[in-house]
């Protein structure tokens, strides 16, 4: 390849490395996308929404809020993903404990965690949680608009967890966004809740739904005071 340059005859075998170049590329594309095809569903709107970038975040601060009805409840979060350090705020309680190791007393706060942290970030669960089974159909009508959306059904094992059992579907469109979800205790056929997935946000490379919202617009969970930090 050195007389490349010092002889146009070489010109025929610069060309025909060139296409070998180019058939190697093609190869490699090729398994570039057979590795894309590979990747699930679930994998891919967890991936849209930040989850590769989970494992630098070192704190993560929301707010949790209700509204049903006339009533409304907030509660707010700091998280330490590396050491599983808890600090909950409520009007009534502050409560600080570490995941790997707490008393009874602290369960009831931290079913609220799981309960709050599920609604902010149920896509990173669902690759981060273990006895899972997942599902799938293409084109199914969402229970909110109506919309033909893909629908991807996680369901929880019977046993292990805070509500074991139960079952979530994930409508989302081709861009593996999702727009609706529902939540079936139980797993049983009908939703238990159905609410959408709106006000996207992204913050320091996470995306979040901050705002769901089912059909009578008397029920509302959203997030505040999002931060964070790597």
């Amino acid at each position: 390849m050195k007389n490349i340059l010092f002889s146009i005859l070489i010109v025929s075998l610069f060309t025909a490395c060139n296409n070998n170049k180019k058939k190697s590329e093609n190869r490699e594309k090729t398994t570039d996308v057979k590795a894309l095809t590979e990747i699930t569903s679930a994998e891919n709107i967890a991936n849209r929404l930040g989850y590769q970038n989970w494992k630098n975040v070192s704190e993560i601060q929301y707010t949790f809020n209700v509204i049903k009805g006339r009533k409304t409840f907030s509660r707010s979060w700091e998280f330490h993903p590396k050491t599983n350090e808890v600090k909950m705020i409520s009007i009534t309680d502050t409560v600080q404990y570490n995941r790997n190791n707490f008393d009874s007393i602290y369960i009831k706060f931290d079913k609220a965690f799981i309960n709050d942290k599920f609604w902010l970030m149920a896509p990173f669960n669902m690759i981060k949680d273990s006895g899972i089974t997942f599902s799938e159909q293409q084109e199914v009508i969402a229970p909110i608009s109506g919309d033909l959306l893909n629908k991807l059904t996680a369901t929880y094992a019977n046993e292990g967890g805070y509500t074991p059992g139960d079952a979530y579907d994930f409508y989302y469109d081709k861009n593996y966004q999702i727009k609706e979800w529902s939540f079936r205790k139980g797993n049983l056929n009908r939703p238990s809740l159905s609410t959408t997935w709106e006000d996207y946000k992204t913050i320091n490379g996470l995306t979040f739904s901050t705002v769901h919202q089912d059909t009578t617009k008397l029920f509302k969970v959203f997030f505040t005071n999002i931060s964070v930090k790597n």
